[in-house]
């Protein structure tokens, strides 16, 4: 709701301090609304569309996402143990109608088992020091994405392409690899989701990190970056689309899914089994 306050008030070619002036608020109010830290009102709201005159779809939307945004998701009691850049995304991913992941390293985290998380959670420890509380509700949020997203009886189109070593770096024992083979192949037989591996003979790609991008029914498409110092949320439609671009690159250059899922059986059996 905040984002697309935003956006409206950028398209009446408005700043902050125009906004208070007319509404008699201060500019610290408006940017909080606008950066979900401050939770307006229905009349707050009313009186933004009515100042950036939307049309009455617009209003109606809006109006229907301060409705939303007053119900608290399951996500809510998990708040301690998250960054706030995940739980934006949580709340963004509830919204989505489909997602593309890239990942160069690890199982994207809706492809994920429990067991693989954690033993993921557990590597990160030399590192980044976690409280074992933490890790275990990090462990049951990325389940719980899962599925609301994917399980749900209306999940959200998932596209993942993630590297061929990701098959084969060990987290946790064997059968904690195998069963996650497994698991990422039972997820590809799903309708709504696609599975692609990008063999290790593909010519050298352009060179990104991960990212998650997210595709909107009703405003405009962000891409979430994981970085060592933490998420953030890319928003700018320039480089958004430049993102997609990488994604649609990164797909035609993937096997196949069915050359995937053979590729996922021969490592189970030459590694795994």
């Amino acid at each position: 709701m905040g984002r697309e306050l935003r956006r409206l008030r950028e398209s009446a070619d408005m700043i902050g301090d125009d906004v208070a002036a007319r509404l008699k608020w201060s500019a610290a109010k408006v940017s909080r609304i606008e950066t979900a830290k401050t939770f307006p009102t229905v009349r707050d709201v009313e009186d933004l569309l009515k100042l950036y005159r939307a049309d009455r779809t617009t209003a109606q939307r809006l109006l229907e996402l301060r409705r939303g945004a007053a119900q608290k998701g399951w996500w809510e009691e998990y708040r301690a143990s998250l960054p706030p850049e995940t739980m934006e995304l949580i709340d963004l991913e509830s919204e989505a109608m489909e997602m593309r992941n890239w990942e160069p390293q690890i199982v994207p985290g809706l492809l994920q088992t429990e067991q693989y998380a954690d033993a993921l959670f557990d590597s990160l420890q030399p590192v980044v020091l976690i409280p074992p509380e933490t890790q275990r509700d990090r462990a049951e949020v990325r389940m719980q994405r899962k599925r609301s997203l994917l399980l749900e009886p209306r999940p959200v189109s998932f596209f993942a392409v993630f590297e061929e070593s990701v098959l084969r770096r060990q987290f946790g024992d064997a059968t904690v690899m195998r069963r996650q083979l497994e698991h990422i192949v039972e997820l590809s037989e799903l309708p709504h989701v696609e599975m692609r591996i990008l063999a290790q003979d593909t010519p050298p790609l352009m060179p990104t990190g991960p990212f998650l991008y997210l595709q909107f029914p009703d405003f405009p498409a962000t891409v979430y970056l994981e970085e060592f110092f933490g998420s953030r949320l890319l928003e700018d439609r320039e480089q958004v689309f430049a993102y997609k671009r990488a994604f649609d690159h990164l797909l035609a250059m993937a096997l196949d899914e069915a050359a995937s899922r053979s590729l996922i059986a021969r490592i189970i059996e030459e590694r795994w089994k």
